[in-house]
C-alpha cells in the first residue's frame, strides 16, 4: 500500500506533498517540510500562492494559515507558528477567522469560498485547534478559543465541515472537561449537506481522526472498522486516493489527490492498519 502510493506521489505530488510523505515514511527531514512550507509565505507572516489548493492567487489567507500550522503540527516545529500568530492578530484581531478575506478578490478561488472577511466557527476551531496543538500561548489564540466556546455552546444546526473543525477544537483544547461536556451535544446534531455537491460529505474517520479523538465514542468499533475498511479499499490502481468533492480547476485535481493520499496513510497508521 505505501510503495503504490509512493510512485503515485513522485509522478503526481508536489515537492510540500513528497517532503510531507517523506518525513512521515522514509525519514525524511522535518526542517525539509518546514522549508517547503516556507516557500508560500508572505513578508506580513501569512501564506498564500494556493498551499491550501482551493484558494489560489498571492494574498494571505486563512485557509493557508491553517495548512501551514497544520503541517508544522505534523513535524513538530512550533516556533514557526508565531509569524502566523502575528498575522492572526494584525487581521483577525478579535479572534473571529474568515472562510476568506476580500483581499483575494479578483484571484481564482473555488466557488464555495466566501471571501467576505466575516468571521465563523469553520475557520476558527480549526485554526486554534492547530495552534492548541503546537502549544502555542498568545493572546490571540485566548480570543479564538472564547470565541469558538461561545460559538459551539449555542450552535443547533451545521454542516459536516463545521462539525469537523469543532471537533478538531474540542480534541486539543486545554480544558477537557468543558471539551467532553461539549461533545456529549455535538453527537446529538444532525449535520445538513444541503448545497453539498452528490456524493459530498465526511466519513467518519474524519471526524475521529485518532482513536483518542473525542468523536471516538460516537462510533460502534463495528461502524468504525467498517469505516476503515472502506478507506484502505479506497485507494486506486495508480497508488493514489481520491478526494469527495468536486475540482473546481484542473491542477487542484492531483493536489487534492495527493493529500488524501498523505492523509489516508496517516489515518491508516494511527489506528494500526499499517506500520
Amino acid at each position: 500500500m505505501i510503495e503504490r502510493a509512493r510512485n503515485f506521489l513522485w509522478h503526481n505530488a508536489r515537492t510540500l506533498e513528497q517532503r510531507w510523505f517523506e518525513h512521515a515514511f522514509d525519514g525524511g527531514s522535518a526542517q525539509a517540510v518546514v522549508r517547503a512550507v516556507l516557500a508560500f509565505r508572505n513578508d506580513d507572516g501569512g501564506y498564500g500562492y494556493a498551499l491550501e489548493p482551493d484558494h489560489r492567487g498571492p494574498t494571505s489567507q486563512p485557509l493557508h494559515a491553517l495548512r501551514a500550522l497544520q503541517l508544522f503540527g505534523d513535524v513538530d516545529a512550533p516556533e514557526h507558528a508565531e509569524s502566523v500568530l502575528t498575522w492572526l492578530d494584525a487581521t483577525c484581531p478579535d479572534g473571529s477567522v474568515p472562510f476568506g478575506l476580500s483581499t483575494s478578490q479578483g484571484h481564482p478561488m473555488a466557488p464555495w469560498i466566501t471571501a467576505d472577511d466575516q468571521g465563523g466557527l469553520l475557520l476558527t476551531s480549526q485554526i486554534a485547534a492547530a495552534l492548541h496543538a503546537l502549544k502555542a500561548n498568545h493572546p490571540w489564540l485566548d480570543r479564538a478559543t472564547d470565541y469558538c466556546w461561545q460559538e459551539i455552546e449555542k450552535l443547533d444546526q451545521t454542516h459536516p465541515y463545521e462539525l469537523r473543525g469543532a471537533v478538531m477544537f474540542l480534541d486539543e483544547v486545554p480544558d477537557r472537561a468543558r471539551a467532553e461536556l461539549a461533545a456529549e451535544k455535538l453527537r446529538h446534531l444532525k449535520p445538513s449537506t444541503e448545497g453539498y455537491a452528490e456524493g459530498e460529505g465526511l466519513e467518519l474517520h474524519q471526524y475521529a481522526r485518532k482513536p483518542t479523538s473525542i468523536a471516538r465514542a460516537w462510533f460502534t468499533d463495528e461502524e468504525l472498522e467498517n469505516d476503515l475498511d472502506e478507506l484502505e479499499r479506497g485507494q486506486q490502481e495508480d497508488g493514489g486516493w481520491n478526494f469527495h468533492f468536486p475540482a473546481f480547476t484542473p491542477i487542484t485535481h492531483f493536489e487534492w489527490r495527493s493529500i488524501a493520499t498523505v492523509d489516508a496513510l496517516l489515518t491508516l497508521r494511527r489506528y494500526g492498519r499499517i506500520s
